[in-house]
């Protein structure tokens, strides 16, 4: 074997890697949102991250913890990520596009709440803590109220 044919293999298995990593990454995005984990949620972005939903932008990682548990309290959400198309760019960054689907339930009678379906949109960043998340804007394809409508507030939007 070559060297440039192993050096060819390596680079082929890091990336690899990179991608598993970036996967687990954003199935823990899933896990701590639906868990309302906040801590958890806010340490899968970078420091500066940006947060886009196509309705409001929000940056920093604290900043979209904050935001985003707040304008979901008291609401279940149930979220999947599908078909993850992801291309490490460096050793350093990459990019993806995931298919997903969500659910928001906020109770009553009739219940509240929405199930939608569109895509992540994603850059990321290998940190000193591994993969995190830099950017992240979610495009949607359809949004279906459940009977009693729905509306999500985000706290700071005017």
């Amino acid at each position: 074997m070559s060297d440039s044919t192993l050096a060819n293999e390596q680079d082929t298995l890091l990336k690899l890697l990179a991608i598993e990593e970036i996967r687990q990454l954003k199935a823990r995005y899933f896990r701590m949102l639906d868990t309302k984990d906040w801590d958890g949620f806010a340490a899968v972005f970078t420091p500066d991250a940006i947060l886009d939903s196509g309705a409001w932008t929000i940056t920093g990682s604290a900043t979209i913890r904050d935001r985003v548990s707040a304008s979901l309290e008291g609401i279940i959400t149930v979220h999947h990520g599908h078909t993850a198309e992801i291309t490490v760019d460096s050793p350093t960054t990459a990019h993806g596009v995931w298919a997903m689907a969500d659910e928001l339930h906020a109770g009553g009678n009739p219940e509240k709440g929405l199930t939608g379906s569109g895509h992540y949109h994603e850059e990321y960043t290998r940190t000193d803590d591994g993969w995190r998340i830099s950017r992240s804007k979610l495009t949607r394809l359809h949004i279906a109220p459940l009977p009693g409508g729905f509306h999500v507030a985000i706290p700071g939007d005017n």
